[in-house]
């Protein structure tokens, strides 16, 4: 497995799984009954406008952090390492 099909799974998967994400929690969000809003009209009541923005958020940060050590998995199993990207950053 090469840099190149990291490039598509380290990248075309999260982005997917953060697409994913909003279309569920609009979905959440309009079966609990909150409507809907847009977060950048100043119109629009704050507290709803942040509780919504803190769902969405945490949603795609939980997808595409998932899918992308999923993704260093796959690699790691197909390959036997990481990719250089993963393996040389520190945890900070």
């Amino acid at each position: 497995m090469g840099k190149f099909a990291w490039k598509i799974l380290g990248t075309g998967g999260p982005i997917l799984a953060g697409i994913l994400a909003t279309k569920v929690v609009n979905i959440v969000w309009a079966k609990a009954g909150q409507g809907e809003i847009n977060p950048k009209d100043p119109d629009a009541p704050v507290l709803r406008a942040l509780s919504y923005a803190a769902a969405m958020g945490l949603a795609v940060g939980v997808a595409r952090t998932l899918t992308e050590r999923k993704a260093a998995n796959y690699y790691r199993n197909s390959s036997g390492h990481l990719p250089g990207e993963v393996a040389n950053q520190p945890i900070s």
